[in-house]
């Protein structure tokens, strides 16, 4: 058995994908998938004027783990204007708004390619979008990582009572833009959204201990039948060589 560290990469099918939007953009993308998953996880990642993008460190690593660990399919993507490895999708930054076209874009081909179990989950930036946008008959389920509610206004967040989906936010106990104790008080309208305080953990949810939390939560979740997630593996594994 070997220990997964942070640049272990798991046996998966990995696929670029291309997802147009309703305006007619194209995004870059990627599906990371088991033979035959159970449960599919969309990213919506975090603020790309400051970084954020389809390769944020927590997105990477549930492409690269959940697919062997815990036969969920991993569909990634690059929001309008933002730029990975991968590619830049076109369009440009619009603060929340176009980018509900973009998580649109992103079910309707999870829902085309036949995906299970559809979850989003959306980190910083990417909880604005899901907050503000989705609408989809197809999810089952919400995580929010970190959300800052900086573009999603008090009506928006209202709406989220009796939708019928699960949802879950994770708040790190140090975050610097939305601590527990206020994301307590302005999720409270919203009654769908249930809040978990992580301790010790920060915005950025820096450190393999925190990316083992929010991973294992994801896999509680979705598919509890394989959690708690495991730290080792017995079978290939390929060390990515950029970190």
């Amino acid at each position: 058995m070997s220990v997964i560290s942070a640049n272990s990469v798991l046996p998966a099918h990995r696929s670029p994908v291309a997802l147009v939007t309703s305006d007619s953009l194209r995004l870059i993308g990627e599906l990371s998938s088991p033979p035959d998953p159970q449960a599919t996880v969309i990213c919506v990642h975090p603020l790309p004027t400051h970084g954020g993008m389809m390769d944020s460190h927590i997105f990477r690593k549930m492409s690269w783990r959940l697919p062997a660990l815990a036969n969920i399919a991993v569909l990634r993507f690059n929001s309008r204007g933002t730029t990975s490895a991968a590619g830049t999708s076109e369009g440009l930054f619009d603060h929340a708004e176009g980018e509900g076209l973009d998580l649109q874009a992103a079910i309707d081909f999870a829902v085309e390619q036949g995906l299970p179990s559809i979850w989003v989950v959306g980190w910083s930036f990417g909880t604005d979008v899901i907050l503000k946008n989705l609408s989809h008959p197809a999810v089952e389920g919400v995580i929010l990582l970190s959300p800052p509610l900086r573009y999603t206004s008090d009506v928006e967040l209202n709406k989220w009572s009796g939708t019928g989906l699960t949802v879950v936010a994770l708040i790190p106990e140090l975050d610097d833009y939305l601590s527990p104790d206020q994301a307590i008080e302005k999720f409270a309208p919203a009654l769908d959204i249930r809040i978990e305080t992580v301790a010790g953990a920060k915005h950025l949810w820096v450190g393999e201990k925190y990316v083992y939390v929010v991973l294992n939560r994801v896999v509680e979740l979705i598919a509890p039948d394989h959690a708690p997630l495991a730290t080792e593996w017995n079978g290939p594994m390929q060390h990515w060589n950029d970190l």
